[in-house]
């Protein structure tokens, strides 16, 4: 069996900017060799069972050579397997890219191209500088600072290139910005031409600097500016005063601690990087199955007779668990016909219309009385179906009872800690990295604390932000200082709040 390699362009680091063609690519993999500077997030969109390997390169080290990597591409794909070579940019702009298609033709190995955002362009337009404008630049030029070190000089001639276009892009050339800036000077480049400098662009740890050429390389050192680096020259850098807008979103470069689960992780994730943040998931929660198959096939035939008036959904999870045992045994939606529903939070709602339901009742309020009050006050003779998660507060079964209603109860699934804390989180909160700290339940509060230990005290000078009074109340008993909580509960909402709260302070 023939495999195939598919080289891929990850974009400049925003995971946004990954195509739709190289996220397919990514989710028919089944090996990803991935470099450096590709956002682990994209990693994501492959199936968990492809095998991952690291091939990434820095200034001073390498995981694998380039020889090596060639030698992988042809070998995993004559093993029959569909493989992605995962770049940073565009594989074909400094990405050495060409040679890896030469040697996988020259091996009799099918391949693709597939471009990607190249971070010549994008980096500049995330700092605010076109590479080209309207009566300032109708030209640029692309260059490296770092060449082949097996060349012993530079193929450059930054004399000519000084004036033969008007906007200069230089990538990787941190240690030899200040011979770049003296050669390009003494080609004919005025010593006062706007410069800017800018350190992992497009990421939420993106920084920029902008000076004279002449005092570039000056004014990176001071800032502390380190690899990767990339300096536009030219006119177009004088904008970026004016039209700079990816640094000054509201949550840029604050590091917020996401404990949701995995699986509901990149809901918020993605909102948050819109904004300029930088999650940093930890899981706090890890749902493991209560309800036993002949738990839920009883419950299905209960609902396949019209036997319940109500089914009241309280999260999200319990509204997965339950389709999943429906789609499992063959089932779909039409269970649920003979019965009314009701959904606690607009995104548990958003879950049922997902699977073709409408909620005919959503609660606004996210918690057991809001879910109450809004239900009939007369449920004499009614039979309703509860499915959550073990350790659910009484509050609404009794409350249900005591409206006349009998209730099933069906629980689902227990929330279990962690078995671990992801290291890479775990350093960022000994370090006192962590900016803010979300939660949207009570007990991933309560997993939290248990799976840190002594290192939850680190995060009480974080801002903390909770979904809902019951969950802010339980990180208050912790010791948490609960400074958001939005009037809405949820996700969405969640950011708002964010947002104002530290427009509010930098006010």
């Amino acid at each position: 069996m023939s495999g195939f390699v598919s080289i891929v362009g990850a974009g400049p680091g925003d995971p946004g900017l990954l195509t739709l063609a190289g996220r397919e690519r990514l989710a028919e993999a089944d090996v990803i060799i991935y470099d450096r500077l590709v956002n682990p997030a994209l990693l994501d969109h492959a199936p968990e069972q492809a095998e991952r390997v690291f091939a990434g390169k820095s200034p001073t080290s390498r995981a694998l050579s380039q020889e090596q990597i060639n030698a992988l591409l042809v070998e995993k794909a004559r093993a029959g397997k569909r493989v992605v070579r995962l770049k940073g940019g565009d594989p074909f702009v400094f990405g050495r890219g060409g040679e890896e298609a030469l040697a996988l033709a020259a091996a009799g190995v099918p391949f693709e191209v597939v471009p990607g955002v190249t971070s010549a362009v994008a980096a500049p337009a995330y700092a605010g500088v076109p590479v080209t404008h309207r009566g300032l630049s109708s030209s640029f030029a692309v260059v490296t600072g770092h060449e082949d070190d097996e060349k012993g000089e530079t193929s450059v001639n930054w004399a000519r290139l000084a004036t033969a276009v008007d906007t200069i892009v230089v990538l990787m050339g941190g240690a030899a910005l200040a011979g770049v800036a003296e050669a390009l000077i003494r080609g004919g480049r005025p010593a006062d031409t706007p410069a800017v400098s800018i350190e992992w662009g497009t990421t939420s740890e993106q920084r920029s600097v902008s000076a004279p050429l002449a005092g570039i390389a000056a004014a990176v050192r001071e800032a502390g500016l380190g690899a990767p680096l990339l300096t536009v020259v030219g006119a177009v850098a004088g904008l970026r005063e004016h039209i700079a807008w990816f640094e000054s979103r509201p949550l840029f470069g604050k590091r917020v601690l996401v404990t949701r689960t995995r699986q509901q992780a990149s809901a918020l994730s993605g909102l948050l990087r819109r904004e300029g943040a930088l999650p940093v998931e930890l899981p706090a929660l890890a749902l493991a199955p209560v309800a036993t198959d002949a738990d839920l096939d009883a419950a299905v035939e209960r609902l396949q007779s019209r036997a319940y008036a109500w089914c009241l959904f309280t999260s999200t999870n319990a509204v997965d668990f339950v389709f999943a045992h429906v789609d499992r045994t063959a089932h779909d939606s039409r269970v649920f016909a003979g019965c009314r529903l009701a959904a606690l939070g607009s995104a548990t709602a958003a879950a049922l219309a997902a699977r073709g339901l409408r909620a005919d009742l959503v609660a606004s309020e996210f918690t057991a009385a809001g879910l109450l009050d809004a239900l009939p006050s007369n449920l004499r003779g009614a039979r309703v179906l509860l499915p959550r998660a073990e350790g659910g507060s009484p509050e609404l079964v009794e409350g249900l009872r005591r409206r006349g209603a009998t209730v099933d109860e069906l629980v689902l699934y227990e929330s279990k800690v962690p078995a671990a804390a992801d290291a890479d989180a775990l350093r960022l909160i000994r370090e006192g990295r962590i900016d803010v700290v979300t939660f949207a339940s009570s007990s991933s509060v309560r997993n939290l604390a248990t799976l840190l230990g002594d290192d939850f005290a680190r995060l009480r000078s974080a801002a903390v932000a909770c979904i809902g009074p019951v969950t802010a109340a339980t990180a208050r008993e912790l010791g948490c200082d609960v400074q958001v909580e939005p009037a809405v509960h949820t996700v969405p909402a969640l950011v708002e709040a964010l947002k104002a709260h530290f427009a509010e302070k930098k006010a």
